[in-house]
């Protein structure tokens, strides 16, 4: 089984942000987070409607902070604020599939398919900062072009410390089984991701040569996924931890914007449970705080502070 420090939270975008992460962290202290990703104009022209443009790091522990573009200068730029504000390592994402950012803006996924410039900028990132810096790719940009150990190699060369591999091609998307190849002799550690939820998906990976195992999607409404695996701490009532994921929400963004981003988290924290079905239709009516406090107290059976 692979050390407690070798494991990661994936960097969900709308999901891990500061309140959720403060979560997480209740039953994983050491474990290695990764905010959602942060766009290198967004950061360096500190756009004030992106309240992730502004988080410290510092009382955060391992925590590394995930940036995207396509802007060598502003990719450095970002690097160096978010080393300021007390990132422990920063990781640049080679890998988001959406169209926004992987075709309309030439970042993300779309580094896989521009080697060149996928090097210079991260040449430039580890120039720019005195903090390690990683990557997060996929397998590569289709089935046909399965090129992830060029840009591993081109990572090494260019000074990054370490890789976390998603195991889908751009093209893939999210669908399908993640194929998590072999990956004994890479010039640096690789990180695994992808449809790992126990800890025999651990166990294979280590036999096939990954350094660490990130952890994303079986977070969702599981905050405490990692130390279930690892023979940690897990919750007595739920519904206790959804009301302090709650008010941490609220703390972070306000109520008005709080509340309706809160919504899909109650409704994963609910899966799976009798009556999830009706209890998430009445949660994506509620506007108000109090309002859904009472409702995911009834739904858990535990009290609320108002």
């Amino acid at each position: 089984m692979l050390e407690k420090n070798n494991f990661f939270v994936a960097p969900l975008a709308g999901i891990t942000d500061k309140p959720f992460r403060t979560i997480v962290r209740e039953f994983s202290p050491d474990v290695n987070l990764v905010t959602e990703m942060i766009s290198c104009h967004s950061l360096v022209a500190q756009h004030k409607n992106c309240p992730r443009n502004f988080d410290d790091y510092r009382a955060e522990g391992n925590i590394g902070a995930q940036i995207f573009g396509a802007d060598v200068g502003l990719m450095a730029d970002a690097a160096r604020i978010l080393q300021d504000a007390g990132a422990k390592w920063i990781d640049i994402n080679m890998g988001c599939p959406v169209p926004k950012v992987a075709t309309r803006a030439g970042a993300g996924a779309h580094l896989m398919r521009d080697h060149k410039l996928a090097g210079n900028i991260m040449r430039a990132v580890v120039r720019a900062v005195d903090i390690p810096v990683s990557i997060k790719t996929r397998l590569g940009w289709d089935a046909a072009h399965v090129d992830w150990r060029e840009l591993v190699d081109i990572a090494a060369d260019a000074g990054v410390k370490f890789v976390t591999l998603h195991g889908r091609t751009r093209a893939a998307g999210y669908t399908g089984a993640a194929e998590n190849p072999d990956v004994g002799g890479a010039p640096i550690p690789i990180i695994a991701n992808g449809d790992i939820k126990t800890a025999r998906d651990v166990e294979n990976m280590e036999k096939l040569g990954y350094a660490g195992v990130m952890i994303g999607r079986a977070m969702l409404g599981a905050p405490w996924k990692i130390a279930e695996i690892t023979g940690g701490r897990v919750p007595e009532n739920i519904g206790e931890i959804v009301l302090r994921h709650l008010d941490a929400v609220i703390d972070y963004y306000g109520e008005r914007s709080g509340v309706p981003l809160f919504r899909k988290h109650a409704a994963w924290y609910s899966s799976g449970m009798p009556d999830a079905g009706a209890f998430r239709v009445a949660v994506n009516q509620i506007t108000d705080a109090n309002e859904l406090k009472d409702k995911i107290s009834e739904f858990w059976g535990c009290v609320a502070k108002k």
